[in-house]
């Protein structure tokens, strides 16, 4: 899939000087493991897992998700959100150590570091879980100046609130950065609202799954990571 939007205009665009990662579904493919024990769960209870519940689960904390999970399936008379990350938690424990790079990362975060753009991860995953995910990528993730985890003790309410991307600008080492200067990457329709809500400019990479009506936040909107143009934000070029 190609671009499929341009970025909308802003004079900012040009003064872009940090970047902050989503990982889940935009880094790492462990959104598709997610979906996949979800749709496992769901149909032990005789029942179908779809893409409008996902959007609403995505980018948010651990519990919320599943307080969205059980109300909205109608199972929160049998199954407990604890009780449900208690379930979805023994199945993924297995799959997180496989979780695969997505098509485009590795090229850029590369670039990024050899032009010394400061970058930091802020995900909604736990450190526990961040630690799994990544084990056969250290090497990529050692390029972030810092990483923000969804149980950090600072950030207090999970996308789409802007805790976690405020957190995530607060620790680079020239403080204070302008949330204006920030870059960030999304999945999730979540996780767009909470950069907006930061003030940060945001390119998302959505699932092809996901209804576009959810994208339209987005400052632009790409089909992959490979189809970002740093020039486009004021960002040094490719070399090839």
């Amino acid at each position: 899939m190609g671009s499929i939007s341009e970025p909308k205009y802003d004079s900012n665009h040009h003064s872009i000087t940090h970047v902050l990662f989503d990982m889940d579904g935009l880094l790492l493919d462990t959104e598709r493991l997610y979906t996949d024990v979800q749709e496992s769960i769901l149909a032990s209870y005789g029942k179908s897992f779809d893409w409008s519940l996902k959007a609403k689960m995505m980018g948010k904390k651990a519990l919320e998700a599943a307080k969205i999970f059980v109300n909205e399936t109608g199972l929160d008379d049998v199954l407990t959100p604890e009780e449900f990350i208690e379930k979805r938690e023994m199945m993924l424990h297995s799959l997180f150590p496989e979780s695969e790079i997505l098509p485009g990362v590795e090229r850029l975060i590369r670039h990024f570091h050899t032009h010394q753009i400061p970058m930091a991860v802020a995900t909604s995953s736990h450190k526990y879980h961040y630690e799994l995910k990544t084990m056969k990528h250290k090497e990529i993730f050692s390029f972030m100046h810092h990483v923000v985890v969804g149980d950090d003790t600072e950030v207090k309410h999970g996308k789409p609130a802007p805790d976690i991307f405020l957190v995530a600008a607060s620790r680079f080492k020239v403080a204070p950065v302008s949330s204006k200067n920030i870059l960030v990457f999304e999945d999730a329709p979540n996780g767009v609202a909470a950069a907006r809500t930061a003030g940060m400019s945001v390119v998302m990479v959505p699932d092809p799954n996901l209804d576009r009506s959810l994208c339209m936040g987005a400052d632009q909107i790409l089909g992959s990571l490979l189809d970002f143009k740093p020039s486009d934000w004021g960002l040094p070029e490719f070399s090839h």
